[in-house]
């Protein structure tokens, strides 16, 4: 048996969660993006392909791949990242990208360029995926209240989520039409509020999965920041998870971006890894 039949392949997430589920749930923060993408297939039903390392009746690793997009990998090492890469070489499968903590990112791309030919160019965007330790509130707080919004807040939530896709230059267009389909559909959020009932900063927080809730979607209008907003919001969303019971609380930051980086710090997140991603050509 070569390496690269140790992995096995499945287009079923139900197949590939009974295969792997205990793996990515032993570790629910490193395997943040393998956990939410899962359920984001089963739930909406959407068209994947998935893969297991397993080793000795164990599992060593996963990858996802949505249709017509690049891998999403687990920590692999470089051995177990070149066994994918000849694998998935083998079968002729294309892979217009890769996306993983930056040693198994660097790994897979060098493996990928032996194996296929494709050179590989690595993505301006550099981000660092944090844990939360030991919760610590900003001090003091701004004045006002943390409220989580419902269905009845739609409109607020797409206005909200268009402002953060702006800020970060994400090309998203959201309205009432789009919004099921959209990546923010399935977040649930919370608004900082001045007590005038003004809102003023904004974060989401996807579902718990597999022991995880990952904060994402961080917002403050620009002539707002530096008042204490978000570091307030990020608390309240913090404490809300770890109170629906999630054993890892998590977020990406932008390595460009020392304010945020910083502020999460302050706030009781510490770094899990760096993360990056690679486009590969003819994939």
């Amino acid at each position: 048996m070569s390496a690269g039949d140790d992995w096995y392949l499945t287009e079923d997430v139900d197949d590939f969660l009974a295969r792997a589920g205990g793996f990515l749930r032993s570790r629910p923060g490193a395997h943040v993006m393998q956990l939410t993408w899962a359920e984001r297939v089963r739930v909406r039903g959407l068209a994947a392909l998935f893969g297991v390392l397993e080793r000795g009746n164990e599992v060593h690793g996963t990858f996802f791949r949505l249709q017509g997009r690049g891998l999403g990998l687990s920590p692999l090492t470089p051995e177990h990242a070149d066994s994918l890469a000849a694998r998935m070489a083998a079968q002729g499968h294309t892979v217009p990208s890769v996306s993983a903590d930056e040693r198994t990112a660097v790994a897979f791309a060098e493996a990928w360029r032996r194996h296929s030919g494709a050179a590989a160019t690595p993505r301006d965007l550099r981000l660092r995926l944090y844990r939360l330790g030991t919760p610590t509130p900003p001090e003091p707080l701004p004045a006002g209240r943390a409220r989580v919004l419902g269905e009845q807040d739609l409109d607020q939530v797409i206005f909200w989520c268009g402002e953060f896709a702006k800020s970060v230059g994400e090309d998203v267009s959201l309205d009432a039409a789009t919004w099921a389909g959209s990546r923010f559909a399935d977040k649930r959020y919370t608004l900082w509020e001045t007590p005038d009932g003004t809102p003023v900063s904004v974060a989401g927080a996807n579902p718990l999965i597999g022991g995880q809730i990952q904060v994402d979607v961080v917002h403050t209008p620009a002539h707002l920041r530096g008042r204490g907003y978000a570091g307030a919001v990020v608390t309240e969303v913090g404490r809300a998870a770890l109170a629906a019971g999630a054993q890892d609380v998590v977020l990406f930051a932008d390595l460009a971006n020392p304010t945020s980086n910083a502020l999460y710090q302050r706030l009781g997140y510490r770094t899990l890894t760096d993360w990056a991603g690679y486009d590969f050509d003819g994939g």
